[in-house]
């Protein structure tokens, strides 16, 4: 089948998908209208509580946990890491900070998001976090400011001028809209961050993750997340339990 027929093809079903109705012809479809109909495929919901198997690596360490996700959307992010059901850490993450305590070397941090970016790599706010899980784009997508073509069965979005020092490319799926794969280079600072996502599984007409691979680098120290989705649902009562134990030794930040 050529492959321009097959993406005119699925460009007749985005009204479906929850892309922009505006496309007729992939092959020719504008940077606005790829870039609007990433944004129409974001998910709404009010509350979303998921299960995940995560495998967390550093040069220094290697860790699978089973972590509780909880979500507030645009308000609240919650983490429970467990191993063997025995609870080992806590996050909690709003628009304005980052709460964590772990039970092992019983520290805790608040404070704003150098922990969290610590954590990934690469720094990171709440909305970037919170876009990561979802599978939307970590910085917002100017149409004015970038650039739309077809590359290797993808839609690669792409600023027409690069910043310096400042690399920044975005594979869409053609079939949704969703990110396949998010990249973020700094050269001059040795600094790369990639997010790869697997398979998007459909809740309610929507697309959310199940996979999500993110590898960072900076000078040499690489980080590697990957994160499954084993259950997600939907739009139900939550709640955000933290509170610090007492005798924690609180974590500074240099």
């Amino acid at each position: 089948m050529k492959l321009k027929s097959f993406y005119l093809l699925l460009a007749l079903v985005l009204a479906s998908c929850g892309g922009s109705k505006s496309i007729t012809s992939v092959e020719s479809a504008s940077a606005k209208e790829v870039i609007s109909a990433h944004k129409a495929a974001a998910p709404e919901f009010k509350t979303l509580a998921g299960r995940v198997q995560l495998v967390y690596e550093t040069d220094e360490k290697l860790q699978s946990i089973t972590v509780s996700l909880r979500m507030e959307k645009d308000k609240n992010i919650w983490i429970k890491a467990s191993v063997l059901g025995i609870t080992i850490a806590k996050v909690l993450i709003t628009p304005t900070r980052v709460s964590y305590y772990e039970t092992i070397g019983k520290t805790y941090f608040e404070g704003d998001f150098a922990l969290l970016g610590e954590w990934i790599g690469t720094p990171i706010n709440f909305q970037q976090a919170q876009n990561m899980l979802l599978g939307q784009s970590i910085f917002t997508l100017n149409p004015s400011e970038y650039k739309s073509e077809v590359f290797q069965n993808k839609f690669k979005i792409q600023p027409k001028q690069q910043p310096q020092n400042f690399i920044h490319s975005l594979f869409l799926n053609p079939e949704n809209f969703k990110i396949a794969m998010e990249t973020l280079a700094q050269p001059n600072s040795d600094r790369l961050l990639s997010i790869r996502y697997g398979d998007y599984q459909k809740l309610d007409g929507q697309f959310y993750p199940s996979t999500i691979l993110i590898n960072t680098s900076e000078k040499g120290s690489v980080t590697k997340i990957e994160m499954n989705f084993k259950k997600i649902d939907l739009n139900v009562d939550v709640s955000f339990p933290f509170d610090v134990p007492a005798g924690y030794e609180e974590i500074q930040l240099n």
